[in-house]
């Protein structure tokens, strides 16, 4: 984040913020975002960043794999048991024989010892499709790290669990509109590529989780887990976005990243607030009421799109920038039934 004052002379702060503040002046629900800079002359900036995953912490990864609550059957056979019943080598259970069933799966050895006809089952092993969705819009580009920088780190992790367990592994990314990401690579041998492009992504345009969500139906017609990695201050809102995962029967987690700074501010004084996706100006004088009414404003809006989410059966995440990185993934989300 970079700090500076746009006319000394002038006792008006110029800071660049996404309009969550708008959320103290009764704008609904929906025109949030969050700070991105201040305008003026720079008094500070970013050092040079560590790498996105760690090699104590992939060690780490490797004993973990992705879950699905819900049975997808994949275009290719996976390495992973399902609980469907089919062709496989690892044996499930008999059943009787039925007009019709292959008779190639007659267990003939129970058949020479109780003249009746009963079939192998076995378990079905599928191929899991791992999709994860990370918005790269500019109200991503606030904190220390950015939200933008935590998000890489979880899109990271999740792609590398999933290469190791040999599911087929997704990432988009996501502004305006959907962009080209990588798209059903497979094993460890793979991470280079999903480590390189992450690392280049920068922050740009405004957020439109609809049309990326939209996008992303047409372009992706397999099912499989998505993971949704976004701040959700967009003034289109969320809802219609995550119908469309919901349309596909997805099993759809939502991560919510906002920053400490947004959580709980530090600001003073008289303030001109620009909006880091539009531009859009309001001026503030920073006040006690004004800052409990801007936090249970930001509260409500947490908790609606917790309760939005919940509701529908889909899974909901939140984290700061502040919370530690390595407890998220080998922790939380392993109780929120993601990892295991």
């Amino acid at each position: 984040m970079r700090f500076g004052i746009a006319n000394p002379g002038s006792n008006i702060n110029s800071i660049r913020i996404i309009r969550i503040w708008n959320q103290a002046f009764a704008i609904p629900p929906g025109l949030h975002r969050s700070p991105r800079r201040l305008e003026g002359k720079i008094v500070m900036t970013a050092t040079t960043e560590t790498p996105l995953l760690d090699p104590v912490f992939l060690h780490k990864l490797e004993q973990l794999e992705l879950v699905s609550r819900k049975i997808f059957v994949g275009r290719m056979k996976g390495e992973r048991r399902s609980k469907r019943r089919g062709s496989s080598v690892e044996f499930a259970e008999h059943r009787n024989y039925a007009m019709g069933d292959d008779l190639r799966h007659i267990d003939w050895n129970v058949y020479g010892r109780l003249d009746k006809l009963f079939l192998k089952l076995f378990l079905e092993e599928e191929d899991l499709h791992v999709y994860t969705l990370l918005d790269t819009s500019l109200s991503m580009d606030f904190g220390t790290p950015t939200k933008l920088r935590y998000g890489k780190q979880v899109a990271a992790a999740l792609a590398f669990i999933g290469l190791v367990n040999h599911d087929r592994v997704l990432v988009d990314t996501f502004s305006a509109r959907l962009d080209q990401g990588i798209h059903g690579i497979r094993g460890r041998s793979q991470m280079w590529r999903v480590v390189q492009y992450l690392e280049r992504l920068e922050p740009s345009g405004a957020s439109n989780l609809t049309a990326a969500a939209r996008e992303f139906a047409i372009r992706h017609a397999g099912k499989g887990v998505v993971v949704v990695i976004s701040d959700f201050l967009d003034k289109r809102g969320y809802q219609e976005a995550l119908r469309y995962f919901l349309a596909r029967n997805m099993d759809i987690y939502v991560v919510q990243v906002l920053s400490q700074e947004e959580v709980e501010p530090e600001l003073v004084g008289d303030l001109r607030l620009v909006d880091a996706e539009d531009d859009e100006i309001a001026e503030i004088t920073i006040s006690a009421p004004l800052l409990k009414r801007y936090r249970d404003n930001l509260n409500a809006f947490v908790a609606g799109l917790k309760d939005w989410c919940t509701s529908r059966g889909i899974t909901y995440i939140f984290t700061t920038n502040q919370f530690p990185f390595d407890k998220l993934i080998l922790n939380y989300l392993r109780e929120r039934g993601l990892v295991k």
